[in-house]
């Protein structure tokens, strides 16, 4: 169905309702929707659907058609007219008329000839209610007459003359398409020299020798019937100046003299069009074509202007080598005048066009069609322009309105006819002519008066989805005489809308602006005239919009790797969308490196066409998204080109290259490297960098270098493979511009000096025959210089030297050209010896139990006869002579560096007697040693008893049995025990304190309680001090008589809910004894010993900040018992703990290192079992056997 357009948008209010369809009814005419049922039903006036064009140009090899196609309702019958008069068709067995249509099949294929039935025809399409007529169209054969026969004489012209070769094709229809070509149908060259003008004429402002030939052929196309005619070959030959003096000069005699010229240059003259002033005409709507064509010498340049204004920027071509200006859609403001101007160096040339603007009829208000109900008013506009005006005429029926039947209800008032108060009588078909002298214009428009109730077209119960926060557009085509009005309502029980939200339009759509979720609903559309009502439902339902959860971001990637681009989107659960992949708005490339999934597009192995913009586009039926990012494809820079070597000179040289492709990411700088193909063939070395803007670098040359250079690119992403290398360049030779480095003196025995030094290398050494002069004296003498000149070696040695003597000495390069400048002299030694004397007075003093302080005078420095590297002491042990039988002596050793004259002995053992000696230390060894000198070390704190054991358990007693700590370190005075029992809840209790002799290793301990637990804490003590202890737990046996009486108690034992009850007991105990078990062997401890073991008392004293000396090495602590014990194991395992001294880091060499004041490196530590603490809390969960006996 056909549907007016939608109108501009008028929102509907309560006041305003009425007063708006009152208008509408009184001056809007019905518009009859091509609804086919509705068709069906209703009687309509003709209305011409198809006709030929005004101007129709036939085939004449063809059957002629002349097309006339109507509607209307009766379908119409159809008549011709040719030249204005009736066309019976009837008489003329070569036409027919199609069924059902108005179009005429002239056959002229088998007989008669197209110009028989040239003329003017117009077709009339008639019914019961009017008659339209179609245009006059003209009809025509088109012709394609040939060229007539002449005789063209060939064409002789001096180089530089100007030429026109005319054309003037025959007359066709349509007019030809001129063009020139050869013999072999090749289109001759054409340029601002030679060129077609728009008459078809060959142009030549100015002819060459080249411009000769025997084929310039004028063709004509004739593009109607596709035929090509052509013109008689036409001659040219352009003599040159040279070849015209040398014809000259065979005719005449030697006495003659005769030169001939080339057309001497010239200002420009117009060929066409003529004089300084022309006229054109054009009609509005077609191509505006104005010309110039000048020829001179040299070829004039062509330029165009418009007086009094400017080109329509947008309208404006320039053709044919800017000799042809076209303005295209002309109008009557393009009239003018126009201004070609011609120049070359010789002057400039003028000449003005006038261009004048006409006007065929054109439109300003076409009349349509009236659809009226019986008893409104309606009115007709025919409204054109051109130039001049146009003349408006109106027929009724294909015959004018002044001859016409009157009808009362009519008016005509020039361009417009008013109709009031129509009655079905007034149906008629009008025409309006429009016509100037340039062409005429025909619009037929229909009155149809209807009685109809109103109609809705739209379909029942039709679904609109929308989505929301956009508009709703509900659909109410109606068609009804008189125009009904238009109501909507919503719901069931809803009041007409004529809130502000909505909008109703002309055609009875409802728009809601921006619907939202509770627009969801029914909505009723109600059309009511004075003959009925209809009614129509339609159903609204509100989507919630597709939009980007994520989407493409902009990526920047390198060549070869992987990229990927995510998109996810959020959509209405009811709509099922789709998600497209576009590559700069067009599909993907058909690609196997794209693959995409439900997210994601990936591109692998991307190459630098895949850079662009990706585009991700979500699609549901009711609306679609878009997200684009863009991908940069990057990549290391391609090589440079092109090196090119420039300005030679010795000891520089510019070099030029050309930048390879950046790749998308700006080169940063040039890294310029070179190879030396004399010295090091093959090993580039770095030369240069400059800033990624230069192409060029002054590069800095060593003498006698055989360069070649190479030039790599850098950008963000890395660097280029090198580029080729460049031409080899030889630089001159030179003497060494420098000297060996790493020069030294040192000698390797007591009677040479061995100089060493770090030669040249080939690049540095500047020419051939590369040497060194070595040269030396000893520093406190007065001797002369020695020299001796080496080949290219790096050491020399001078034997015969004093022990240990001071030289100076130099190293100088020198080669066939010369010397290196002269070097600095450096220092150096001759070879060391032994040093000659020992230490004396060598003494020590004892600082604690386990270290002391040695000290010596030191040796005269002649004696060292050698680099002093320190002081050496070697210290041990002393043994008894049975020991020393057993075992090899230990000594240890510690140096001390430079000059010192006392050092630190850590890690002795306390109560012990030791030897020393200190020995002097150079480069080349020890010397002697000094007298052995002795040392006793005070007692200290004993270690732990080696063992502990508890045996022979009984129901109030247990016995311990121990071995004496293995480092007494000193005389022992006592040991002390102390025990405190466990319960059953695992508490500690009182704590009891016993001292035993120090020649006991036995000892029995009575009235205990019977089973018992206790924790046991022994240590030994010397005259110092208590030292380490060590634990033990042990438990009393049970009571046999106790265990009679629990056996002879209860017969409710043998009861059976007792034993239930009992199993159910074991059976927890039992799982309580597992995770016991589990637990102690994860190592758990008792929250008390856990406290004990993070708060550890120190064992030692720490070294005093005033002396730098080391604190007593002590046992000692406060023996308080614990409050909370901590318990070791059942298993009567011995935990030791003793405390070693070490000598790690103490001094250099083999066994540690002392600072430079002698003071000991380190902290001397060790850790012991913390004492027994009183009180009865338990620490740790209890082994399965224990919790056994303290159940029962």
């Amino acid at each position: 169905m056909q549907l007016k357009t939608m109108p501009k948008k008028k929102p509907l209010s309560a006041g305003r309702a009425p007063l708006f369809l009152f208008l509408c009814q009184m001056i809007s005419a019905l518009d009859v929707p091509l609804d086919p049922k509705l068709l069906d039903d209703l009687v309509q006036p003709p209305t011409i659907t198809q006709q030929s064009p005004k101007d129709y140009i036939i085939d004449p090899r063809e059957n002629i058609v002349i097309q006339c196609e109507a509607k209307g309702k009766p379908p119409p019958s159809f008549s011709w007219t040719r030249n204005g008069t009736h066309f019976d068709i009837d008489k003329d067995p070569l036409v027919t008329m199609k069924p059902g249509s108005g179009t005429l099949v002239i056959n002229i294929m088998s007989e008669g000839k197209a110009e028989t039935y040239e003329g003017v025809y117009q077709c009339t399409a008639r019914n019961e209610r009017g008659a339209a007529v179609s245009n006059n169209i003209v009809v025509r054969p088109s012709r394609s007459p040939l060229w007539t026969k002449e005789r063209l004489e060939p064409i002789i012209l001096r180089s530089g003359q100007s030429l026109v070769l005319p054309c003037r094709p025959p007359i066709g229809l349509p007019p030809a398409i001129i063009f020139w070509m050869d013999n072999s149908f090749q289109r001759l060259p054409q340029s601002e020299r030679v060129s077609q003008g728009l008459n078809g004429d060959l142009y030549f402002s100015n002819v060459l020798p080249e411009d000769t030939r025997e084929d310039y052929i004028c063709y004509a196309r004739f593009n109607h019937t596709q035929t090509i005619q052509q013109k008689q070959p036409i001659s040219l030959k352009v003599i040159s100046v040279d070849e015209l003096n040398d014809t000259i000069a065979a005719n005449l005699s030697d006495t003659e003299f005769y030169g001939a010229k080339s057309s001497k240059e010239r200002p420009p003259t117009f060929l066409t069009p003529e004089g300084n002033e022309s006229h054109k005409e054009e009609l509005r709507g077609n191509v505006l074509s104005l010309e110039c064509i000048a020829e001179g010498l040299p070829t004039p340049v062509i330029y165009w202007i418009k007086e009094d204004g400017t080109l329509p920027v947008n309208r404006t071509f320039y053709r044919n080598f800017k000799k042809t200006l076209q303005i295209i859609h002309v109008s009557e403001a393009d009239s003018g005048n126009y201004q070609c101007i011609a120049k070359n160096a010789l002057g400039a040339v003028h000449h003005t066009i006038s261009v004048t603007v006409k006007a065929a009829p054109y439109w300003i208000v076409a009349p349509h069609n009236l659809v009226l109900s019986p008893g409104e008013n309606g009115t007709l506009i025919c409204r054109a322009n051109g130039n001049p005006k146009p003349r408006i005429s109106w027929l009724t029926n294909g015959v004018p309105v002044e001859i016409a039947l009157d009808d009362p209800s009519r008016k005509i008032d020039g361009d417009t006819i008013m109709f009031s108060n129509v009655q079905e009588s007034s149906s008629a078909v009008y025409q309006c002519n429009a016509s100037n002298k340039y062409g005429y214009l025909l619009a037929n428009a229909f009155v149809n008066v209807l009685a109809e109730p109103p109609r809705i077209l739209t379909s029942a119960n039709t679904l609109y989805q929308v989505i929301a926060n956009r508009p709703a557009l509900l659909d109410c085509a109606f068609f009804g005489s008189p125009m009904p009005t238009i109501e909507w309502f919503k719901g069931t029980k809803g009041s007409a809308l004529h809130e502000d939200i909505y909008v109703l339009h002309d055609n009875g759509t409802l728009e809601i602006p921006v619907a939202q979720k509770d627009s969801t609903g029914t909505y009723t559309c109600v059309a009511r005239n004075k003959l009925g009502m209809a009614k129509n439902e339609v159903h609204l339902e509100i989507k919630d919009p597709t939009r980007f959860i994520k989407q493409p971001e902009y990526a920047v990637v390198q060549r070869g790797s992987k990229v990927s681009f995510e998109c996810k989107v959020k959509h209405d659960h009811t709509l099922i969308p789709t998600i497209l992949w576009l590559k700069d708005n067009g599909e993907l490339p058909n690609d196997e490196r794209f693959s995409v999934d439900k997210d994601h597009l990936v591109v692998s192995d991307v190459k630098d066409e895949d850079g662009g913009t990706y585009t991700c586009a979500a699609n549901t039926t009711l609306d679609s998204v878009s997200a684009s990012a863009v991908l940069r494809v990057v990549d290391v820079p391609n090589p440079p080109f092109d090196l090119e070597l420039t300005n030679q000179l010795d000891k520089s040289v510019q070099l030029t290259w050309t930048p390879g492709d950046d790749n998308n990411s700006p080169i940063t700088k040039f890294i310029i490297e070179y190879e030396d193909a004399m010295h090091e063939a093959g090993l580039w070395r770095h030369q240069a960098e400059v800033s990624g803007t230069q192409t060029t670098a002054q590069l800095k040359l060593s003498p006698y270098v055989n360069y070649s250079f190479r030039v790599m690119a850098e950008n963000s992403i890395g660097r280029s493979v090198p580029s080729e290398a460049s031409e080899q360049y030889l630089t001159k030779a030179a003497e060494p511009d420098q000297n060996p480095t790493a020069v030294e003196g040192l000698g390797t025995e007591p009677d040479n000096l061995v100089i060493t030094w770090k030669p040249l290398n080939g690049f540095q050494s500047n020419g051939p025959g590369l040497q060194y002069k070595v040269s030396w004296r000893q520093k406190d003498g007065d001797d002369e210089w020695t020299s001796v000149v080496v080949a290219n070696v790096s050491k020399y040695i001078v034997s015969g030297t004093p022990t240990f003597v001071p030289y100076l000495i130099k190293v100088q390069a020198l080669n066939d050209v010369g010397f290196a400048p002269e070097p600095a002299a450096v220092m150096g030694h001759s070879g060391e010896d032994l040093p000659m004397v020992a230490p004396g007075n060598v003494r020590v003093s004892v600082v604690n139990s386990t270290l002391a302080e040695a000290h010596w005078d030191p040796v005269p420095p002649k004696s060292v006869r050698g680099h002093l590297q320190g002081y050496r002491i070697y210290y041990w042990k002393a043994q008894s002579s049975s020991k020393r039988n057993r075992r090899h002596i230990e000594k240890k050793i510690l140096t001390f560096q430079g000059s010192k004259t006392h050092g630190m002995l850590p890690g002795l053992q306390p109560y012990s007697h030791y030897v020393l000696n200190v020995r002097v230390v150079n480069g080349k060894g020890e010397g002697p040693a000094s007298a052995d000198r002795g040392f006793h070390t005070p007692e200290g704190v004993p270690s732990a008893p080696s063992s502990l054991k508890i045996v022979n358990p009984t129901l109030d007693s247990l016995t311990l049995e121990w071995d004496p700590p293995s480092h007494p370190n000193g005389i022992l005075t006592e040991y002390i025990l102390k025990y405190q029992p466990i319960n059953s809840t695992h508490e500690l209790g009182p704590l009891v304190d016993l001292k035993i002799p120090a020649n006991k290793t036995r000892w029995t301990l009575k009235n205990l309680n019977f089973s018992t637990r206790y924790k046991f804490y022994f240590y030994a003590q010397t005259s110092v001090g208590s030292g380490s202890q060590i634990t033990e737990e042990a438990i009393t046996t049970v009571d046999e008589g106790k265990k009679a009486m629990a056996s002879r108690q209860v017969d409710i034992a043998t009861q059976g809910w007792f034993i239930g009850l009992m199993c159910a007991v074991a059976l927890l105990i039992l799982i309580l004894l597992i995770v016991c078990f589990i637990r102690r062997n994860k190592g758990g401890k008792y929250p008390v010993k856990e406290k004990e073991d993070a708060h550890a008392d120190p064992e030692i004293q720490p070294m005093k900040e005033d002396d730098g000396t080391f604190g007593e090495y002590s046992d000692a602590e406060d023996h308080k018992p614990l409050k909370k014990g901590s318990r070791t194991p059942s298993d009567r395992t011995v935990k030791k703990e003793d405390s070693d001294d070490s000598l790690v880091d103490y001094g250099e060499g083999v066994n540690g290192q002392f600072n430079e004041d002698g003071s000991f490196i380190g902290q001397y530590s060790g850790k012991k079992e913390k004492e027994p603490a009183e009180g009865n809390e338990s620490s740790e969960a209890p082994s399965p056997v224990n919790a056994m006996n303290s159940f029962v």
